[in-house]
């Protein structure tokens, strides 16, 4: 039995499998706000998903960047009181097993190169725009080597706050990231309708994804999170204005939309542990 988990900054999800070839339905819940609270809940679906089975091995995302060795979270601006806290440990004194702990954009990525949108590309860029912005490099299957994580939606686009002076930052985060959205407009971002508006964060977004293609160098780029959803960003526009921007390159890498949902994370997991297993 494998335990698979993705803790994002506003869902989490928790699944088991049994071969590694498939997971179970994964249960849903709000990621609690408090580190106390989280790992009560990830230790009790946990033990309910295994069914007094032995598990072998558990894998999963957290909003943040990791530490290399304890993997704890080393910043979070959606789950601060998550940083710094033993979520490894913990649970590998609870279920006796390995525990793995990734970037969760790192693990959607991997998710998206090996069951979703990336299949037959050997580099991938996967970008989430969601409650925040994240995203990470998959290099022949794996996630690549790093240092510490990382972290596109902290590239600064907007040095001296002329593209969107509102904003609570300066980075592509503050900029397109719904939690920010949601603050500057006072709306939740699916009831925005205006068009101009979500072109706007388009052209932002092109903005970043051009750093990010000529940093990266990738075969595909893509792009996933809510806020890429029906009413939110619309890809066409993205590709429009990023063939206006990126120039040093003859041709684009291909854009694609994320396949794999609200799941890519725990698809990632799956992938992570069949890699480590062998």
């Amino acid at each position: 039995m494998y335990i698979l988990f993705d803790i994002g900054g506003t869902k989490s999800r928790i699944a088991a499998s049994t071969t590694l070839d498939m997971f179970n339905d994964p249960v849903v819940f709000d990621t609690p706000k408090l580190y106390s609270q989280g790992i009560v809940i990830l230790k009790q679906k946990g033990l309910e998903l295994s069914r007094g089975q032995t598990i072998h091995a558990i894998a999963g995302g957290i909003a943040g960047p990791c530490s290399r060795k304890e993997c704890m979270l080393i910043a979070s601006p959606n789950l601060p009181d998550w940083v710094g806290k033993p979520i490894k440990r913990e649970l590998e004194e609870t279920f006796h097993a390995p525990v793995y702990v990734e970037n969760d954009a790192a693990m959607v990525g991997l998710g998206e190169a090996h069951s979703g949108a990336g299949r037959g590309f050997g580099v991938v860029v996967y970008i989430t725009v969601s409650t925040g912005v994240g995203g990470a490099r998959i290099v022949s299957g794996k996630i690549d080597e790093r240092v510490v994580g990382f972290e596109p939606g902290h590239q600064i686009v907007d040095m001296d706050k002329t593209v969107v002076p509102e904003a609570l930052g300066v980075d592509l985060e503050s900029m397109i990231g719904g939690r920010w959205v949601e603050e500057r407009t006072g709306k939740k971002p699916f009831e925005i309708t205006d068009e101009a508006f979500w072109d706007k964060l388009a052209r932002i977004l092109a903005v970043g994804l051009n750093n990010t293609i000529v940093h990266w160098s990738p075969d595909v780029v893509i792009l996933g999170g809510s806020m890429m959803n029906k009413i939110g960003v619309p890809l066409d526009k993205v590709e429009a204005h990023l063939r206006q921007v990126v120039k040093i390159y003859p041709e684009l890498p291909a854009l694609r939309r994320s396949e794999l949902g609200d799941l890519g994370g725990l698809y990632g997991a799956l992938a992570y542990l069949k890699q480590v297993s062998k």
